[in-house]
């Protein structure tokens, strides 16, 4: 019975230190997402170029790399990445640093020998979401949901408070997995929208959880009461990623 104990206090140890490392790995304020939609047969050297060099010199560059996946359902034949930094300014830096290390410019001319490799990048900038980063982060996940929100005009503090007081605790009811949350940075002051990521074991396992969700009698009670004065959300954006081996985040 002591040996059982003791076991089961170990697991919910170990569990713990891995929750908080992950917690802790995560050290920047200001992030980007950035999406590269590769040209025909392009793809596994794009990917390749990403895991023999380019992870490693944007750590070299002071960059931190959060997570790289590509969509389970891929017909647009892109790579999605995630990098973080200090602020806006350590980015503009970091990138002039590594655009301009000899290693990233040899490796990058030997990968375009037979044709480039990119067709496009798309860019999103953004900041920790306040109040929604608080828990620890999640063990791995084998799916992530990338989840994009866009609000209807000025009902962006509506949904962060939503989130805090209700969703993310409601999504973990379900075995849904909640890690960072951002505000992206839109130009000319425009309303953020609300950036994340949820994970579960498998798809099955998501979509599954997610109808529960949907259906908890809390969640709807809590989303009824926060729409008392108008809809909140106007649009949302999912999509199913996986995560590439030399992925920090899985």
């Amino acid at each position: 019975m002591k040996k059982t104990a003791f076991l089961i206090l170990l697991g919910i140890l170990i569990s713990f230190s891995s929750y908080c490392q992950q917690a802790a790995s995560i050290k920047s304020r200001y992030f980007e997402i950035r999406k590269y939609y590769a040209n025909p047969g392009k793809l596994p050297d794009l990917i390749k170029r990403f895991q023999d060099h380019t992870v490693a010199l944007f750590e070299k560059s002071g960059m931190e790399n959060i997570a790289y996946f590509v969509p389970v359902e891929n017909e647009d034949n892109s790579l999605t990445y995630i990098l973080g930094y200090p602020d806006q300014a350590a980015r503009d830096r970091m990138w002039e640093t590594f655009l301009n290390d000899p290693e990233w410019k040899k490796a990058y001319q030997e990968s375009i020998v037979d044709g480039s490799l990119v067709a496009k990048i798309d860019q999103t900038f953004m900041t920790l979401a306040p109040g929604l980063n608080d828990q620890m982060m999640p063990t791995k996940s084998g799916i992530f949901q990338l989840r994009i929100y866009t609000c209807y005009e000025g009902k962006i503090d509506n949904l962060i408070a939503r989130f805090k007081d209700h969703t993310q605790d409601l999504f973990e009811r379900q075995g849904l997995k909640n890690y960072p949350y951002w505000l992206t940075s839109e130009k000319e002051g425009g309303q953020s929208k609300l950036v994340y990521l949820l994970g579960a074991e498998d798809q099955a396992s998501f979509e599954a959880g997610f109808q529960r969700f949907l259906k908890d009698p809390d969640w709807v009670s809590a989303k009824d009461a926060s729409e008392a004065e108008g809809k909140i959300v106007e649009k949302v954006d999912a999509t199913f990623f996986k995560t590439l081996p030399f992925s920090p985040m899985k």
